[in-house]
């Protein structure tokens, strides 16, 4: 299923069978860049953009290991190092 959303069924189930993974930048970021990557993926506004900035500086944005590692493949592709990874619950 690339390039679209999972339906919700099938990402609870993803999340409960394979776990959170969780999506890092490296220092020194670029937050203007790194929010432009995440509007246009996620389809946020600049309010819900910030939120989630936060969330991704501070190690806490999660989600399935697929999406996390689009993310940090379009971060990747803006010149963001960016890693996804499983996360310990």
């Amino acid at each position: 299923m690339c390039d679209v959303d999972l339906p919700e069924d099938l990402r609870g189930r993803l999340l409960s069978e394979h776990g959170r993974a969780g999506l890092r930048v490296a220092p020194p970021t670029r937050n203007a860049a790194i929010m432009r990557v995440l509007r246009a993926e996620l389809g946020i506004g600049l309010d819900g953009v910030r939120a989630v900035l936060e969330q991704v500086l501070t190690g806490q944005y999660s989600g399935t290991l697929p999406e996390m590692e689009l993310l940090a493949r379009r971060l990747r592709a803006s010149g963001i190092e960016a890693a996804a990874s499983r996360t310990v619950d």
